[in-house]
């Protein structure tokens, strides 16, 4: 395994292709988000005890010339892997990916994932199963992504592409030469809000974390706004007092950083803060209003709805009403009885 960040980029296969096999191994970027690291650790700890590693299919978009891979989603594949041999479940692979590329339509095939930094037989004759023609990723190059998941130990991920060798079609479909590219790992605001709850659950002994509300999340920001001028504070005292090397760099950053901060007084960015905050709690004061309003009407209806015949105000008006006609009835019927009597 290669120790350094540095690559090789080959533009044309190191030996004879044979037919159905990449065309170029034109170097390329690969981006890779943070959703689909998590399903392939997710799928890393629920391996079985005797397996050393799991594999998977990599789903992404591709630009229009070929040379940046996003990997945006995967899928675990089952196989057995031993000394003399490997056996995957093609056929659950191939239907996982048509599901998968009936619900999301704009992703493609990209390549495979494994779990082991280690690149052997086995995982050339892989390689060249994504990569072939028909279900592969022909005419482009498959992306095999490696992740190591020992105990104790960081996470680090490599990505490849290959390049058929071999003097013959028999030893060329189980050799490769798997050559490093290089990626990166982006992601949003969104999900750096969601990493960055995640990660706190380390320093937790039962690795729990609670959800922080919005005023914590912007203490949080400002706080960490207020460290970053800090730590810039006292390197810029730093260089000017000769105590460290000074770079034109990160000079030349901070002076477009600074560039377009607006030039607005202290006392208009507090008022206009607080009227935010102002109006923010009177939308908030408003919601709840309207919730409390909405849940006491739907109580209403609901009673109204669940009350029987002598229950509730109905029951009451028609307790009434009978109480009414009966005393009547009875009024008659008495009257009736006097005129017996007289005569």
């Amino acid at each position: 395994m290669l120790e350094t960040d540095s690559f090789l980029h080959l533009a044309r296969p190191l030996g004879p292709a044979s037919i159905g096999s990449q065309p170029t191994t034109a170097p390329l970027n690969v981006i890779v988000q943070p959703q689909a690291i998590f399903a392939i650790l997710d799928h890393s700890l629920r391996r079985n005890a005797d397996q050393e590693r799991v594999i998977g299919t990599l789903l992404g978009v591709r630009s229009e010339d070929g040379q940046e891979v996003e990997i945006r989603n995967c899928f675990a594949v089952g196989h057995t892997e031993t000394q003399e041999q490997v056996e995957v479940d093609m056929d659950y692979q191939k239907q996982m990916l048509a599901l998968h590329l009936k619900a999301n339509p704009k992703e493609v095939l990209v390549g495979w994932y494994a779990t082991s930094a280690e690149l052997n037989t086995f995982s050339a004759l892989i390689q060249n199963f994504y990569g072939g023609q028909g279900d592969g990723t022909w005419p482009y190059p498959a992306v095999h992504l490696t992740i190591s998941t020992e105990a104790g130990k960081d996470i680090e991920a490599r990505t490849y592409i290959s390049a058929p060798v071999g003097v013959t079609a028999e030893r060329a479909a189980d050799s490769a030469a798997f050559i490093p590219v290089p990626h990166e790992i982006r992601y949003g605001e969104a999900e750096k809000s969601g990493l960055e709850l995640i990660s706190g659950a380390k320093d937790n002994p039962d690795r729990t974390a609670s959800v922080i509300t919005d005023i914590e999340s912007l203490e949080n920001a400002i706080e960490e706004v207020l460290n970053m001028l800090d730590r810039v504070s006292r390197y810029v005292e730093a260089v000017i007092d000769e105590e460290a090397p000074p770079s034109s760099a990160l000079g030349q950053f901070l002076l477009n950083a600074l560039a377009l901060a607006p030039k607005v007084d202290p006392e208009d960015i507090e008022r206009d803060f607080n009227n935010h905050i102002q109006d923010v709690l009177v939308i908030s004061y408003l919601a709840n209003t309207i919730r409390t309003q909405i849940d006491l009407s739907n109580r209403l209806a609901t009673a109204a709805l669940t009350m029987g015949p002598g229950d509730g105000l109905g029951g009451s008006l028609a307790n009434g009403t009978g109480s009414g006609e009966t005393g009547l009835r009875g009024g008659q019927r008495g009257g009736r009885g006097g005129r017996g009597e007289r005569n």
